[in-house]
């Protein structure tokens, strides 16, 4: 989609493309960018893509709060669910902003990360924190009981002092600039099964939720499937006013943009009808009763116009050792996938690669986000969206400014009560096919990491395989004897259990230890192809300190002091061109091929 304001093209380079074509524009113009990350484009329009980036991350952010009640035992309080998902999209909306403003400084959205699900949910799996049975009855539930609140909030509880110690990891590793010497050892063959691994461990959750009406779920993941992947090519005409056209017709590529959102949204309507005409059954023992509408229909009437997610909304929180362990097995996930989404959002949106000092302010300011998460009481933390990221390749708009209409947005619709609440009255198989896709998506995700690699290696096979292995052996050995690790220290046993039923832990400490200590060539390991992906950026791009530098003049006032080219997060730091540690272009992209054509990354925006 080319923009034109008034009559006049905006227009800027993006790296060249080798293959020389783009699938995406009818025009042929993939090196062209109607405005880059430093135009602001007109505040219409910095809305109207604001909303769309809300609209691309919707799916992902609302998965979130929904899988998180089933451990903190909220399946029957819809009103509690709704306040969960506002203070999500609230919280990702103020990291965005910080994200954009201080941080890394290029379009790219902060949301909810998967990373976290994991280990949090192993966490509550606990005994010791398992649901009460009365609380899986709706006819026992009462949820405005002290004995129900202090049952969920001694939970969030945890889960908030867990993520907020285990951020300070990720504030000072961004922050310090130790994230260079994380990935010089950190392979491929250790992003591969821990990213996989993510996906994997929540087959359970996305079953459970499918399980409840098959047909609905397949319905539902069949339009998903439908609008991103044979739909997408297809441009949708819009209408549309310059005052050099006058009212003219664009074309829109909204089956690539939002396929989640079509998705759910015509499967939540043919439900509603479906429940209009009672075609569905009204006893809650029948089979499909969950894929009504109606039956958490009394949750917007009682969700406030107007509510203000404030820190410490849900208690004090507590501190859980084996929780803190737990969240650094997916801090150091999502530190390494953010390093490749900054590549990636750089590469899209007309900007150089970024600098070491943008990538260490990017990964603490996620840092900062994860903290200030854990003190509203989302019960996860906060990374970088690389489903937004695509988005800008579609769009050819680069601009910062959207994203910070983007984040917004986000807070707005976090203080609109009803808005949270009508989330939540979509059914559960519908969320349950989303989950289908989206899980499996991540799955793949992590598979394609090996694409850097020689799978023809003997040596590789066996890493990657017995990682994967392990990762969904011994954590379900585990789950299933709960009682089996007893060192005769009560935090030493509650630290193990989580982390080994954790799988991305497992599999992601086996592919480490194997693929450091195994003999085997850069090249063998995918180290060289993975460090070169970035080599070849096209230097015609705005200048560095243009996008990467620090706003209201900051940049000036450091540069006067000769101490900050010693701080790794400043503007003014510098490195040394005789320095060999692996600088932010030796980092792992978990989503860029290793080539310069950038179609992959707009081609996986859908998912």
């Amino acid at each position: 989609m080319s923009v034109k304001v008034d009559g006049v093209d905006h227009f800027c380079e993006l790296p060249e493309n080798k293959n020389g074509s783009d699938r995406f524009s009818e025009e042929g113009d993939s090196n062209k960018l109607a405005y880059c990350v430093t135009d602001i484009p007109p505040w219409y329009l910095c809305i109207f893509l604001g909303i769309q980036h809300y609209l691309t991350a919707f799916g992902g952010i609302i998965a979130i709060p929904l899988i998180l009640s089933q451990g903190l035992c909220l399946q029957h309080d819809s009103l509690t669910q709704s306040h969960l998902i506002s203070t999500i999209f609230f919280v990702s909306g103020v990291c965005t902003l910080l994200q954009v403003t201080f941080g890394v400084r290029l379009p790219i959205l902060q949301g909810g990360t998967f990373a976290l699900l994991s280990p949090t949910m192993a966490l509550l799996s606990m005994p010791e924190w398992t649901c009460p049975a009365w609380t899986q009855n709706a006819s026992l539930v009462n949820t405005s009981s002290p004995e129900f609140i202090d049952v969920w909030q001694s939970r969030m509880q945890v889960l908030q002092g867990s993520i907020m110690v285990g951020s300070l990891f990720q504030v000072v590793v961004g922050f310090s600039g130790l994230i260079g010497l994380f990935m010089r050892f950190i392979g491929p063959l250790t992003i591969a099964p821990t990213i996989s691994l993510i996906g994997l461990s929540l087959f359970d959750s996305a079953g459970m939720n499918a399980g409840h009406h098959w047909g609905i779920s397949c319905m539902t993941t069949c339009l998903i499937v439908i609008f991103s992947q044979y739909l997408r090519h297809i441009a949708i005409p819009f209408p549309k006013y310059s005052k050099a056209k006058k009212f003219h017709t664009s074309r829109v590529y909204v089956f690539q943009i939002l396929p989640v959102l079509l998705g759910i949204t015509l499967s939540w309507l043919i439900c509603y009808l479906l429940t209009v005409y009672n075609v569905l059954p009204s006893d809650p023992d029948k089979y499909g009763y969950l894929a009504r509408t109606d039956i958490k229909g009394d949750v917007i009437g009682r969700a406030p116009w107007f509510r203000f997610p404030y820190p410490g909304q849900w208690g004090v929180p507590t501190v859980s050792l084996a929780g803190v362990f737990g969240i650094l097995a997916g801090v150091i996930s999502s530190m390494i996938e953010s390093v490749g989404d900054y590549h990636a959002c750089a590469r899209l949106s007309g900007a150089p690669p970024p600098p070491r000092h943008a990538i260490n302010r990017g990964i603490g300011i996620e840092g900062i986000g994860c903290l200030l998460a854990g003190a509203w009481g989302t019960g996860n933390g906060t990374t970088s969206y690389s489903e937004n990221i695509g988005a800008l390749g579609i769009t050819k708009v680069g601009s910062r400014m959207v994203i910070v209409c983007s984040g917004f947005v986000m807070i707005i619709m976090g203080i609109f009560g009803k808005i949270g609440a009508i989330f939540t009255t979509i059914p559960t198989p519908v969320i349950g096919g989303m989950f289908l896709v989206m899980f499996g998506v991540i799955t793949a995700a992590g598979v394609s990491s090996l694409q850097y690699t020689d799978m023809n290696s003997s040596r590789n096979i066996f890493i990657f395989g017995f990682s994967m292995f392990t990762g969904l052996t011994i954590p379900n050995w585990i789950i299933k004897n709960p009682t089996s690790i007893a060192t005769g220290v009560v935090e030493l046993d509650h630290v193990l259990q989580v982390l080994l039923t954790t799988s991305m832990f497992v599999g992601g400490f086996f592919g480490f230890l194997l693929d450091n200590t195994i003999p085997g060539t850069k090249r063998e390991r995918g180290i060289t192809a993975w460090k070169n992906a970035h080599q070849n950026e096209s230097d015609k791009t705005l200048e560095s300190d243009d996008v990467y530098g620090l706003p209201f003049g900051i940049n000036s006032c450091l540069s006067s002091f000769t101490w900050t080219k010693y701080v790794p997060f400043c503007p003014t730091h510098k490195v040394s061109r005789q320095d060999n540690t692996p600088s932010s272009l030796d980092s792992l992209d978990t989503k860029t091929e290793p080539n310069n054509d950038d179609t992959h990354i707009i081609a996986g925006v859908a998912l």
